[in-house]
């Protein structure tokens, strides 16, 4: 059973024990799963039909260079997602 400290807190975690090296080393795993289908699947066609017809007149390097744009463009929000669960984490752990 977990002891927390107030009762509203009690009700959030359901009285499950929570073994926190497990999920460091399962959240490393998946973070690197995640970097590698990242950094190995540039070469993966992200454009929407019009861009693909648009880079097909281009040539293979233009082409290439817009795929890089569309994954890169596409990184950027998924930074600002992590950066405000970052600091959600950072501000619940000052609480607690």
């Amino acid at each position: 059973m977990l002891h927390l400290k107030n009762e509203s807190t009690k009700l959030l975690c359901l009285n499950f024990a929570v073994n926190v090296p497990e999920m460091k080393k399962w959240g490393l795993i998946l973070a690197l799963i995640i970097v590698a289908v990242v950094v190995f699947s540039t070469d993966a066609a992200a454009q929407c039909s019009i861009c693909t017809k648009t880079a097909s007149q281009l040539g293979e390097k233009p082409a290439k260079a817009l795929n890089g744009a569309i994954i890169y463009l596409m990184a950027a929000p998924f930074a600002i997602v992590a950066f405000i669960g970052w600091r959600w984490w950072k501000s619940q752990k000052e609480e607690a």
